[in-house]
């Protein structure tokens, strides 16, 4: 059988992008059970609610949801555990300290298989004002609104 190659998205937290500006982006390993694996590669996972906690310098995963495998049995896991993530010494204390300095905080953006192994793509963020994110939407609307005139115009 030959190695998977490649990334293959899984799991993605749009969500994320519109509450949070994202100031830096890091990956991640994720220590997994095997009945995670498979159900990750039938693409069942949530990121929405998911967010990166530290425990005695290392940092964990929590509130994101992996179903349960179909076929697993009583070796299944429980679709919201901790799970640990796996980043360089001072990767996890610069993100610590940012955490606990500025008020930011890390969320995950997306989830993948990259070369057969699970990854998690982990942003350190800024929440976002409600004004913000109105004026964000603003500007994507206005950008929209001249591209078309754009095209029209083009095509006369």
């Amino acid at each position: 059988m030959a190695k998977e190659s490649g990334r293959k998205l899984i799991a993605s937290n749009r969500k994320a992008r519109h509450d949070y500006t994202i100031e830096d982006v890091f990956e991640a390993g994720i220590v997994l059970s095997g009945t995670e694996v498979k159900s990750l590669r039938a693409g069942r996972a949530s990121l929405v609610d998911g967010f990166v906690s530290f425990y005695g310098h290392e940092a964990w995963l929590e509130a994101v949801h992996i179903a349960e495998y179909v076929s697993g049995t009583w070796t299944n896991h429980p679709p919201r555990r901790r799970r640990k993530l796996l980043l360089h010494r001072d990767e996890i204390t610069r993100l610590e300290q940012a955490v606990n300095q500025s008020g930011l905080t890390v969320v995950p953006l997306q989830l993948y298989f990259l070369d057969g192994r699970a990854k998690v793509e982990i942003a350190l963020a800024r929440g976002k004002k409600n004004y913000d994110k109105r004026q964000a939407l603003r500007e994507r609307q206005d950008n929209r609104e001249a591209d078309r005139a754009m095209s029209r115009r083009e095509s006369q």
